[in-house]
């Protein structure tokens, strides 16, 4: 009989998994919110491999949440119909034949999208809207941006009955307003908002960057909320970058352990960050928390 040589790549592969052991405790039973936006949502490959790491964080103990945005699937459906956006400060007016659209887009084509790719991958996955169980009930952010809104009173019970039910809940940033309003929600803010909620372990925000960086243009590792504030005004963290670390401020505010701004980009981004010792992108905590880079 012959003997099967072993190969480099098996060693390496059995070498990556046990090295990831610590980092699978650490993680069994937490809480993670994840971002998915971008580059992710961009092909069925991406959202496939997304799916699968999902999956596979839900089959080694954790508790993982999804968030979504579809800012241009959203635009695409606008220009199909013919419905013309008014802007105001570089920010879309959200008047109610766009707030249609938008619930329409995100709580159906996308939302169904990517429930059906975890599905696919063996999940049993959901998906709910910020107005089911009045889980995101929200005020309006400002009168000129029309039906925008801001989360004001979150309910994430609903979350925890689908999660003891072993199911993964999928969101579409939808709000739902205290006189029947339907209200869009910007996707970073309503994952923070879920994530401060349900006082998650990890918020994981996907992007199309590689992180924070600093004034050389590298990616900052790791920060905390008081070099966040200080990079901010020293005008290094600058333009789409700023509502990405404000919502990891308030998610940290509001009791989160501890935020990641990571490139959606970067193959199984999610179980890089999680289950390595380097980790993926910039990881931000409390400035009264050891920062430290892992945390195991």
């Amino acid at each position: 009989m012959k003997k099967q040589d072993m190969n480099r790549d098996w060693i390496a592969t059995a070498r990556t998994l046990s090295q990831a052991l610590p980092y699978l405790q650490r993680y069994e039973g937490a809480t993670v919110v994840i971002k998915l936006g971008g580059h992710a949502m961009g092909s069925d490959e991406a959202m496939e491999s997304f799916a699968r790491d999902v999956v596979l964080m839900q089959q080694v103990g954790v508790k993982p949440v999804v968030v979504h945005g579809g800012g241009p699937m959203i635009n695409k459906m606008l220009a199909d119909l013919n419905i013309e956006s008014e802007f105001v400060n570089g920010k879309r007016v959200t008047d109610l034949a766009t707030v249609e659209i938008v619930e329409m887009v995100l709580s159906g084509l996308v939302n169904k999208r990517i429930v059906q790719a975890i599905n696919s991958q063996g999940g049993r996955a959901v998906g709910i809207s910020g107005k089911d169980a009045n889980l995101m009930v929200c005020e309006q952010t400002d009168p000129t941006l029309g039906f925008v809104g801001t989360p004001v009173d979150m309910n994430p019970a609903i979350i925890a009955e689908l999660g003891r039910e072993g199911l993964i809940p999928v969101i579409a940033p939808v709000g739902a307003g205290r006189n029947g309003e339907t209200f869009n929600v910007n996707g970073d803010t309503a994952a923070g908002a879920i994530a401060g909620a349900l006082k998650a372990d990890r918020l994981l925000l996907l992007t199309d960057v590689s992180g924070v960086k600093g004034a050389d243009g590298e990616v900052l590792t790791s920060l905390n909320s008081d070099m966040i504030r200080s990079l901010t005004k020293e005008g290094v963290i600058a333009g789409g970058m700023i509502p990405k670390t404000e919502t990891a401020l308030d998610a940290l505010r509001d009791g989160v352990r501890a935020v990641v701004i990571l490139d959606g980009r970067a193959p199984n981004a999610c179980l890089l960050e999680l289950y390595t010792e380097h980790g993926a992108g910039s990881l931000i905590r409390d400035s009264e928390q050891n920062n430290s880079t892992k945390d195991i």
